[in-house]
């Protein structure tokens, strides 16, 4: 799969399952849980912060 196509799968699932598309991009690394736990708190910011971090590199 090509970079790109990886990213736009990731960024898929970060708006329908925030903490799965950190996870597929980091692993079980703090941004994981950080968007785990900011969605929890409310879904949007786990949407915002899991497309940060998917788009940041």
């Amino acid at each position: 799969m090509s970079d790109n196509t990886a990213k736009f799968v990731h960024l898929v699932l970060a708006i329908f399952l925030p903490p799965l598309g950190v996870f597929l991009k980091v692993g079980c690394e703090i941004e994981f849980w950080i968007c785990l736990l900011l969605s929890f708190f409310g879904y949007l910011p786990g949407i915002i912060y899991a497309v940060w971090v998917i788009v940041r590199d």
